[in-house]
């Protein structure tokens, strides 16, 4: 389960668009952080995605990716156009293809690769999508088959794009826009031309004035109504915040565990259904939030704010600008432990706060919020400033974080564990990692 939101610039403090997504995903699916340069190819050059190869680009565009470690694709990223795109699993009345062809996450860093703009990409995933079609497993440890939904955006635009199969719609998106886990297009802006006479003739709709995700959602799907209320709470912040929207609100609303009035002593155990900001758990709760990204896209440029590591309530946001790259964060990650590693690293942190949750992000929340907002402050005069500063600044930000990171783990680590039934849940994760993350010593920074 995943969210994703956008705002435009009638909607921000920042004169641009606003992008932010959680990725999520199984509990130890590292995902990891890359920038991949421009690239031109020759006549004939193919490329090999996640599960089959298909035709390359003349030019590839150089792209921001936060992808899982096993995926070819990503669940969120950029380019250096500006162009940024969050993916979300949604659930239609027909069964997602099971043979393997493209999927979700090969056709967001397909759009990213080849659109220089968020209408560009747009044509660029729908025009792949028809080709090729979706379909294979997108589930790490167990198998999950599931179509797709896009937030795809740029400085000016927003454009939600939505699919069945090779079918989709697409809606340009006003002011504010959040999508989750189901349909959310009623009246598309454009789409497939067959897409209504196909749900027609599928027995899906015989009212007169077509609705796409009245006609085509599955009300079988056990996520539904989860999704439904994540879609509202994301929603329901975006509007009441319209014109004061800002970076560090839309970090604020990733970590959203759905009210507003929460009390202090409130544990992810005490979850009862699925949040925007989400834990795993027992039971259906499996979905971990395992990576963060918020966007700020201005006529001066594109400020990236990533986590590389999961829980974003436990995490720092850094900021990235494609054009310069990414500060070290070790080795591509795998699905065991390993401390040289930006998402492991954190995970061990992220786990040992679970033991008294409350109490410990009473201790670090101010201090994560005082971190980012000085990073905001340093950046903001930096978007369109490209050079050696920028990067020093950059590289700056991240250093202070991965060193706040280690003095909390130091601090909170070995504390009692309070809530044991609920750390049972992360037990075997925690074996299958290879190490006793809940309960592991403190790590020194890099």
């Amino acid at each position: 389960m995943c969210d994703t939101m956008a705002a435009r610039a009638a909607a921000t403090t920042t004169g641009g668009t606003l992008f932010a997504k959680n990725s999520d995903r199984e509990r130890n699916e590292a995902q990891y952080l890359q920038v991949l340069p421009a690239q031109d190819y020759g006549a004939g050059a193919v490329v090999r995605c996640t599960y089959i190869a298909i035709p390359q680009a003349r030019r590839t565009h150089s792209v921001l990716l936060s992808r899982p470690f096993w995926i070819w694709g990503a669940e969120m990223g950029a380019n250096e156009h500006g162009v940024v795109i969050g993916n979300e699993a949604v659930h239609p009345r027909a069964k997602p293809q099971r043979q393997r062809a493209l999927i979700g996450m090969d056709l967001l860093r397909l759009g990213l690769e080849r659109g220089a703009t968020a209408a560009q990409a747009v044509d660029v995933i729908t025009g792949l999508l028809e080709q090729h079609g979706q379909g294979g497993s997108c589930g790490h440890l167990a198998a999950r088959f599931y179509d797709n939904s896009f937030i795809i955006a740029d400085k000016d635009e927003i454009f939600v794009l939505e699919t069945i199969g090779r079918r989709w719609a697409v809606e340009r998106a006003g002011d504010t826009r959040a999508i989750s886990n189901t349909y959310t297009i009623s009246q598309p802006t454009s789409a497939s031309p067959d897409l209504e006479a196909y749900a027609r003739a599928e027995g899906w709709w015989s009212g007169n004035a077509f609705d796409f995700a009245a006609a085509v959602t599955s009300l079988e799907n056990p996520g539904l109504a989860g999704a439904q209320a994540r879609c509202g709470r994301s929603t329901l912040r975006l509007g009441r915040e319209a014109g004061r929207l800002s970076p560090a609100r839309m970090m604020a609303a990733l970590r959203d565990h759905g009210g507003d009035d929460l009390a202090a002593a409130w544990h992810p155990a005490d979850i009862t259904g699925p949040t925007v900001c989400m834990h795993a758990g027992d039971g259906t709760r499996r979905g971990q939030s395992v990576g963060s990204l918020v966007s700020d896209m201005r006529a001066a440029g594109a400020l990236h704010w990533v986590t590389g590591t999961s829980a974003p309530c436990t995490s720092i946001f850094k900021p990235v600008f494609v054009a310069d790259g990414l500060p070290a964060q070790g080795a591509i990650p795998g699905d065991g432990f390993d401390a040289e590693t930006l998402w492991w690293r954190h995970e061990a942190l992220h786990r040992a706060l679970l033991t008294d949750y409350p109490a410990a992000m009473a201790e670090i929340a101010p201090e994560r919020d005082a971190l980012e907002a000085s990073f905001i402050a340093r950046m903001e005069g930096l978007i369109g400033s490209p050079g050696a500063a920028r990067r020093a600044a950059v590289a700056q930000c991240w250093q202070e974080a991965a060193t706040a990171e280690a003095a909390w783990h130091s601090r909170i680590a070995g504390r009692a564990t309070p809530r044991r039934s609920y750390l049972t849940a992360w037990r075997r994760h925690d074996r299958l990692a290879g190490a006793a993350l809940t309960c592991a010593p403190a790590l020194a920074a890099e």
